[in-house]
């Protein structure tokens, strides 16, 4: 029989080659593995303990903490050849398994975070993976193969399936043995889970042929009913196969309790209210570092938090105080409560998902989306970077304009608009 061709499916993403080795391509491991150590090996822009600056406050990066791979198959159907039927012919596979590429929040990588996080997880497997938001169709599908004997075969597609965990990399301050200071990129709080995939390969197997171990051609072996294969006199074509069906129920109702790799949707419920904030006494403005212009939090409620120039029109909607602070490892965490109007610093929840959501305010809750995670420059300094709890996007602006809306960026702005002066009022 012909050995399996690879083909890049119709409608997937573009492809990223984030890697030239290919040779442990056939001995990538199945079960999860740590995050490499190395730069070489990590396949990291960015290495924990290096140094940044003030710039890179508001700034984020992926650092990949396992990763897992495992032979797929995303469609498949038995089918029976005879002496009269071989040669080409045309089969059609029901869907097996169907795999999307996701990224924490986002089930479509727009993000420069999410594109990064997988470019990392390819240079460290060295594999092709999918970087573009695509997904395995969900429809049948045919594969025309070559069938040079007779026999039983698993007629299949089928991918790598790479499933693991992120961090997020952010600048901070650290202090030194000698107790002096310093910025350098830390490992976060924030984290979350990610799915991809390889280059789809399409073939066919059958029960007495010996392939590789943790092979996508394996895999659709074991999808054969061989201990039951069809008797002398079948017709050729198609053959219902009990293991084929019981793997395809398996995988419809993990997808359907969500544990398939799929992307976190925001929440539609209503935060719990909160009783009451325990804020510091400081009120600071939020300054665009050397400039005029500041956050301003928004008068009506379906409008966003803005950049404005102090005046006596301000109306303290310009006045935040910290509340609820916490600190771990360096990095506080807290609510920011609008003296103006208020309530509470938020993205809201039917777009937290999306890139470059607006920033409001929102009534006080117990609610993720209305946590910041703040790192600071050195002691001295009063230049931060701010990060939203729930989403894990770092917050920034545009361009630098009155009345230019304050959003989320997965990865914080790169020429450092993310970068903000925390300035006692």
């Amino acid at each position: 029989m012909r050995r399996t061709k690879t083909r890049l499916s119709k409608g997937l993403g573009a492809l990223i080659a984030t890697a030239t080795a290919v040779a442990g391509l056939a001995a990538t491991p199945a079960a999860a593995t740590p995050a490499a150590a190395t730069a070489a090996a990590s396949g990291q822009t960015v290495q924990p303990g290096q140094a940044c600056t003030a710039a890179d406050l508001g700034k984020r990066h992926p650092i990949i903490k396992s990763t897992e791979v495992a032979p797929t198959i995303t469609h498949f159907n038995g089918w029976y050849v005879t002496q009269g039927s071989t040669g080409y012919q045309n089969v059609t596979t029901s869907t097996q398994t169907t795999i999307s590429v996701s990224v924490g929040l986002n089930g479509e990588i727009k993000g420069d975070f999410a594109v990064e996080a997988l470019g990392t997880v390819g240079a460290m497997l060295g594999l092709n993976v999918q970087v573009n938001y695509s997904s395995t169709s969900s429809e049948s599908t045919s594969v025309s193969w070559n069938f040079n004997d007779p026999g039983y075969y698993g007629v299949y597609k089928g991918t790598k399936k790479i499933t693991g965990t992120y961090g997020s990399l952010n600048c901070n301050r650290a202090q030194q043995g000698d107790g002096s200071w310093a910025l350098k990129w830390i490992e976060g709080p924030d984290s979350g889970s990610y799915t991809t995939y390889t280059t789809l390969e399409e073939g066919a197997v059958r029960c007495e042929d010996k392939v590789p171990a943790n092979s996508i051609m394996r895999k659709a072996q074991g999808l054969l009913d061989c201990e039951t294969p069809p008797r002398a006199g079948h017709a050729p074509g198609p053959v219902a196969s009990a293991k084929a069906t019981a793997a395809r129920n398996a995988a419809a109702k993990e997808t359907a309790n969500g544990t398939a790799g799929k992307a976190t949707t925001p929440r539609t419920s209503v935060p719990a209210t909160r009783a009451a904030l325990n804020c510091q006494p400081d009120v600071y403005r939020i300054h665009v570092p050397g400039k005029p212009l500041n956050w301003s939090a928004p008068v009506l409620t379906n409008d966003g938090i803005r950049l404005r120039e102090s005046n006596w029109t301000s109306a303290h909607l310009d006045n935040w105080r910290l509340c609820n602070v916490t600190e771990r490892n360096g990095v506080i965490e807290a609510s920011l409560w609008n003296w103006g109007n208020g309530g509470c610093a938020t993205i809201p929840a039917s777009i937290a998902n999306q890139e470059q959501a607006y920033l409001t305010t929102a009534p006080c809750a117990e609610d993720d989306l209305q946590r910041f995670y703040i790192y600071r420059d050195v002691p001295g300094g009063s230049k931060i970077g701010l990060q939203n709890k729930y989403t894990g996007s770092m917050l920034g602006h545009d361009r630098y304009a009155d009345g230019e809306l304050i959003r989320q960026y997965s990865s914080g702005r790169q020429n450092g608009t993310g970068t903000y002066n925390l300035v006692k009022a």
